[in-house]
């Protein structure tokens, strides 16, 4: 054939391209309006509509033969060209748009909250371990731990969730997921192939973001993930605070590890190599919804810092350090590396809070002024939400040895300008200092030393010195049982320390028993009954009668009151009751032994005598029990 030949047939198949895109034109078409022509059926009129826009697209970018009729009039052929490829690339990019927006996979959210509980176990060569993410928030207090195997495929309701772990990248956590069927993945990349070739790459860009955009758009809604202003969140009450960030803790980890993550996937295998550069359709994807999702966290971190926001502030650092790797490598091109930079700054910040948190609540306990003596002596509620609050402290031990980094500075510790602020006696306090101990545990043990001594202030509000040691008694064995009861904390603060813990609540112990009992026992001793130079026994019965008189009102005064007093722990209320009892029955048995015939030889015994050993030690078991005694009905026939 020669050069006019072919030209002619090159001629024929360019009008026959451009017939072809006309009648496909959804503007002056009624085909174009009846169905899509990538619809997931037949295959042949979109091949034969890319192929004819690729013919156009030649002749447009090749030289017009010689002795082709086009060349007298290749304006006009340019034009038809052009106005076809115009046609064409409209009617791709309401296929494009259709793709995205009718063939994505079902998927429900609680499908991905079950896929990101999975961990992969070993590695090709057999070695490491796998991320684990607690869908509730793991690091917390009651944060429990599953470990499965990560599974080929988990099936959805609808359609199956694939997870190739080829395309897991640098962080073992990310869980890819296929958000559209692979022939609608290569139905996309065909079509951006052909717009971004013909100068639409841009309007290819906005359809894509614009659909995938929505679609993250919805997932955020589902995982609770809200649109706040940093001053809405930081005017949410608590409670209600609390709860978002355990759901945002969640939400974050499901939309970096998995919906981010298979959005960047699904963007590569679209777009890579195309010539789009900077990753633009992923970036305007994701990156609202990502500030979206990294605003709440920013607002949490440079709020108002009060001890009870600790853990949670806590639950957040662990929720996003554990997240950077994968945010990294999700966000690692220079359009979204503003996401990695900002949430690396909300970690800095929320570590700067933590540290700020732990010396205000240090302030607390040292503040806490001295109101009115708790009833009884018993445990003071000061001392209960301090030792729970450290014993809390310790289980986020590993995370904290890192961030506080600074042992308690002496301008933090105590000055006479605090106590007297809160109305007590300036005071040095003693602060035991260790070989070889972190700045938390340092930290740990001057919350105890304030705490020791605001117990001090406060046991100086009772007017009864022996309930006062009681008091001490009672607060200071109560940390003590904490410290023991946690061995991450026993562990931090050190046995030395525990030790002289647990001798001051036994010295208290024994001050309370010679501030209440030695009064008691003194009328029990002989000095003042034997007389001489009488024509007597040698005992004086009024003496005697006026000791036993006092014992009885004594007793009876210490079973009225120390009745009413409470040892909340039923072991140290036992010992302390037989510590008491040592000391008084053998005391009692031996007076009554020694002078009881002298009462009983007398006018009306039972004025005096009104006690048998036996009630005295019924009646000991009414003591420390924080109620009413029941004296009388205990006390037997003589």
């Amino acid at each position: 054939m020669d050069g006019s030949g072919g030209a002619a047939a090159a001629e024929g198949e360019l009008e026959a391209a451009e017939k072809l895109i006309m009648r496909w034109d959804s503007t002056a078409s009624s085909a174009g309006d009846e169905r899509m022509l990538f619809d997931g059926g037949d295959r042949s009129d979109a091949e034969r509509f890319l192929r004819a826009v690729d013919e156009i697209r030649r002749s447009i970018s090749e030289p017009i033969a010689t002795g082709s009729p086009r060349r007298s009039s290749s304006s006009v052929f340019r034009s038809s060209s052009e106005n076809a490829i115009q046609i064409a690339m409209a009617r791709l990019e309401d296929e494009f748009r259709n793709l995205l927006l009718t063939r994505p996979n079902e998927i429900e959210v609680d499908e991905l909250v079950d896929l990101s509980t999975l961990s992969i176990k070993g590695s090709a060569s057999g070695e490491g371990s796998g991320d684990l993410l607690d869908a509730e928030g793991g690091g917390g207090v009651d944060g429990g731990e599953e470990h499965a195997f990560l599974s080929e495929t988990v099936e959805g309701s609808s359609s199956s969730i694939s997870i190739r772990r080829s395309s897991m990248r640098s962080t073992r956590s990310i869980r890819e997921i296929d958000l559209l069927p692979s022939d609608a993945v290569d139905d996309l990349r065909s079509i951006a192939e052909r717009m971004i070739a013909a100068g639409y790459g841009r309007e290819c860009v906005q359809v894509y973001a614009g659909a995938r955009k929505a679609a993250v758009d919805v997932c955020l809604r589902q995982l609770g993930v809200e649109k706040h202003s940093i001053g809405e969140v930081q005017r949410l009450e608590w409670d209600t605070l609390e709860a978002k960030i355990r759901r945002w803790i969640r939400a974050a980890k499901i939309c970096v590890r998995i919906v981010f993550s298979s959005e960047r996937r699904l963007c590569e295998r679209v777009f890579d190599g195309l010539g789009i550069t900077d990753d633009a359709p992923f970036t305007e994807t994701v990156k609202g919804a990502a500030i979206q999702l990294f605003g709440f966290a920013e607002a949490i971190s440079i709020g108002r810092r009060s001890p009870e926001k600790l853990f949670k502030i806590l639950d957040l650092h662990d929720t996003i350090s554990d997240l950077l790797p994968d945010i990294a490598a999700v966000f690692l091109s220079k359009s979204a590396e503003s996401i990695y930079t900002q949430a690396a700054e909300i970690l800095s910040r929320l570590a700067e809070a933590v540290r700020g948190i732990l010396s205000e609540f240090e302030n607390a306990v040292l503040r806490d002024p001295p109101k009115t003596p708790v009833p009884g002596g018993t445990i003071h509620p000061l001392t209960r939400y301090v030792m729970n609050y450290i014993s809390l402290i310790s289980d986020y031990k590993p995370t904290l040895i890192e961030l506080i980094i600074t042992r308690p500075s002496a301008s933090s510790r105590f000055s006479g300008d605090d106590q007297a602020a809160v109305g007590v006696t300036p005071l040095e306090i003693e602060f035991p200092e260790a070989e070889n101990q972190t700045p938390l545990a340092a930290h740990l043990i001057w919350i105890i030393v304030v705490l020791e001594h605001n117990l001090q202030n406060k046991a100086n509000l009772y007017k009864d010195t022996a309930l006062a040691h009681l008091f001490l008694m009672n607060n200071v064995h109560y940390i003590v049982h904490k410290m023991k009861g946690s061995p991450e904390l026993r562990e931090m603060i050190g046995d030395d320390y525990l030790r002289k813990l647990t001798g001051k609540f036994r010295l208290s112990a024994t001050s309370y028993q010679r501030a209440s009992w030695v009064k008691i026992l003194h009328c029990l001793r002989d000095e003042g009954i034997h007389v001489s130079g009488s024509f007597s026994s040698g005992i004086s019965k009024s003496t005697l009668r006026e000791r036993f008189r006092a014992f009885n009102a004594a007793f009876e005064e210490a079973h009225k009151t120390q009745a009413l007093w409470f040892v909340p722990d039923t072991q140290l209320r036992e010992e302390l009751r037989i510590s008491i009892s040592e000391k008084l029955l053998p005391a009692y048995r031996s007076f009554l032994g020694r002078f009881r015939q002298h009462i009983e030889s007398g006018r009306h015994p039972e004025m005096y005598i009104k006690y048998s050993v036996e009630d005295l030690e019924m009646a000991l078991s009414d003591f420390f029990e924080g109620c009413p005694p029941s004296l009388n009905n205990r006390r037997r026939s003589h």
